[in-house]
């Protein structure tokens, strides 16, 4: 007997569309349906998204009213791009903490470059301070807006003005932000009232909130054109103080070689004198005797 042959039906994968409403883009993924898409995680490369800031972010499909749409649970600053920032004689705070938002426990490492070597006391200050900044700021918001901000740097600008009264900063980034879990209902923390406000200053709903100030390498080339100005404008200075100071020290040597010759000049008349004088005395006394 001839066995009967069953066909195996396949269905083809499709391309379906996901929205990434943080970055407003939309990318592809191969899927029968949406629901396989749900929960699956996505790695992308935002450096281009970003102006040239190299970013990584890890982003979770959900399902939004049978929509895929990848929101960020991830963003992780890349380490050459930090090695790039860092120059000599420059000092770096970095720390590492966990703190509740209004959704979940989140882990965060910020990361602060100053425009010069400071002291360790100085350096303890910016981390403390900088902490403390964070805590409230990440308890006051949604994790979408948090996600939002740092990429829109919306986050770090105001934190590095806070900053600027301790010391004066050349980078301040978010080195790491990630979802650990989530919160229930007890452990969210409540909203304190504050007579000043953390919300940073927003542009007009005009711009893209990619838009909004996401580089701060402008501001970074700002700060070293500056730097190198200051210094030319000191050598400058220093080396026509320096030619003053050899002007004023050939003028006193000049004067001090004429006394010193005048001086010269005088002893032998003195010295004559003074024979004269001898001589005179010794005439007068023999004469006397006589």
């Amino acid at each position: 007997m001839a066995k009967k042959q069953t066909k195996v039906i396949t269905r083809r994968k499709k391309f379906l569309p996901v929205e990434i409403p943080s970055i407003n883009t939309k990318i592809e993924l191969l899927a029968n349906n949406p629901e396989e898409l749900e929960n699956k995680t996505l790695k992308l490369d935002l450096t281009r998204q970003l102006k040239g800031k190299s970013v990584e972010g890890t982003f979770k499909v959900i399902l939004e009213k049978e929509k895929p749409t990848a929101i960020p649970i991830k963003i992780r600053l890349m380490p050459y791009f930090i090695r790039r920032m860092i120059r000599k004689r420059i000092s770096y705070v970095e720390d590492s903490f966990s703190a509740p938002s209004q959704n979940s426990l989140i882990k965060i490492k910020p990361f602060l470059i100053t425009r010069k070597r400071v002291s360790k006391a100085v350096r303890k200050t910016l981390r403390n301070k900088a902490k403390n900044w964070l805590e409230d700021y990440l308890a006051e918001r949604t994790d979408e807006e948090i996600f939002n901000d740092i990429l829109g740097n919306r986050l770090q600008k105001p934190l590095s003005l806070v900053l600027k009264k301790t010391y004066p900063l050349s980078l301040c980034e978010i080195r790491l932000i990630e979802i650990t879990k989530p919160l229930e209902k007890d452990e969210i923390p409540k909203i304190k009232e504050r007579k000043i406000s953390l919300e940073p200053t927003r542009r007009k709903e005009k711009d893209t909130p990619i838009e909004e100030g996401l580089d701060q390498m402008a501001e970074i080339e700002q700060s070293r054109i500056e730097q190198a100005e200051k210094e030319i404008k000191d050598t400058q200075e220093g080396a026509e103080n320096k030619a003053e100071e050899i002007k004023e020290t050939k003028k006193k040597s000049i004067k001090e070689e004429i006394e010193e010759a005048k001086k010269a000049l005088k002893k032998p008349k003195k010295e004559e004198d003074e024979k004269e004088t001898k001589s005179n005395k010794s005439e007068n006394k023999k004469e006397n005797k006589e």
